[in-house]
């Protein structure tokens, strides 16, 4: 009896071991396929399942299904919102690499920091960590895809090149500026506005909830860049000054973590003139602060930044989006003390992503 005991004991504590070494095996500093991203969103509904779910809100032409993360606490009443995605195009990993660290940051902060666990009571969050599944998946294919781009869908008419780039397919002065109607260029902006799957997807779920978002953020690479509205240079965001005085404050968020400068403005003034954004669409439609992050690096590495930057580029970003994410929280909720509060909470999280590191 006490050998079968012993023998049960035995094997109940190497189960545990084994299931507690398969759980801290998921590495968030290497870049990971898409069958590993969907394990793990899967993995954290089963962790946290107080305050996270899974929302499938469209499909891929490809007919795969495009998830989100749902995080905030259920306090069955109407919630203002966070909006991020990651991976509107294929070739820019670190981008989902960056959603799977903010989520992990977001959920471990919630039990420890009382800001968190307030923002986590009064907004939810809403993060896609890859939006451009099909693309992503063909960039993992073998050396000659990883560099792809655009989605998977086929060209029109006697077009024998596939995709279309999907931040040049949403309906904000789609076809006119940084585009191209050749299908086979990679940045051809589709048969017409919204013409794609995965762009009618994002269009319906945000388009159907626009009032409860405050912040509408996607995440890009590379260029060490934060881009407010608008791509055309003929239309201005009606609060421009605004974004940009929280744009540079994030930046100096940024740079605080690991010295890193990111550049604050509109897309014709520091980058190139552009249409059919998701960002500029979100803007159009009224929520407030949108921004598109265009990460690591400024173009040594370029689209293929080298793992071992994944922890430094998540840390510092992460303080950048906690920053307009503050923000927009503390002016809905605490009125004239937002920036004030914004900018101290985050000085704090500088200092705490880098002490925090190997969790």
């Amino acid at each position: 009896m006490l050998n079968f005991v012993g023998l049960s004991l035995a094997v109940l504590i190497s189960a545990v071991g084994a299931a507690t070494i398969e759980r801290v095996e998921y590495d968030y500093y290497k870049y990971h396929p898409m069958p590993e991203i969907t394990n793990w969103m899967d993995q954290n509904v089963k962790d946290y399942p107080d305050v996270v779910s899974i929302i499938t809100y469209g499909k891929t032409y490809e007919d795969r299904n495009i998830k989100l993360l749902k995080i905030g606490v259920n306090t069955g009443e109407k919630k203002k919102a966070i909006w991020m995605d990651c991976g509107i195009h294929a070739r820019e990993w670190i981008a989902p690499a960056f959603c799977q660290y903010f989520v992990r940051q977001i959920l471990q902060a919630y039990k420890t920091d009382p800001k968190m666990e307030e923002m986590m009571k009064n907004l939810d969050f809403y993060v896609t960590p890859v939006l451009n599944i099909d693309g992503y998946i063909y960039s993992w294919k073998d050396n000659t895809t990883r560099l792809w781009r655009k989605n998977r869908s086929p060209g029109p008419g006697n077009c024998t090149c596939y995709g279309t780039d999907l931040n040049r397919n949403f309906d904000v002065n789609w076809g006119t500026l940084g585009i191209s109607f050749n299908c086979c260029s990679n940045i051809y902006c589709g048969r017409k506005p919204t013409s794609e799957h995965e762009a009618q997807a994002v269009t319906y779920f945000v388009g159907t909830r626009k009032d409860d978002f405050l912040c509408f953020l996607t995440i890009h690479s590379y260029g060490q860049l934060l881009l407010v509205s608008y791509g055309h240079p003929n239309v201005t965001a009606p609060n421009y000054k605004e974004l940009m005085d929280v744009g540079l404050a994030a930046a100096e968020a940024i740079r605080k973590v690991h010295g890193m400068n990111y550049t604050v403005g509109t897309s014709p003034d520091i980058l190139y003139s552009h249409s059919g954004t998701s960002q500029d669409w979100a803007q159009m439609l009224g929520i407030p602060l949108t921004y598109t992050f265009e990460l690591r690096d400024k173009g040594q590495y370029g689209f293929e930044l080298p793992e071992e930057q994944i922890q430094p580029a998540c840390e510092e970003a992460y303080s950048g989006a906690l920053h307009i994410i503050t923000y927009a929280h503390d002016k809905t909720f605490n009125g004239a003390v937002a920036t004030a509060a914004a900018t101290l909470w985050t000085m704090v999280l500088a200092v705490g992503v880098t002490s925090t590191t190997l969790m």
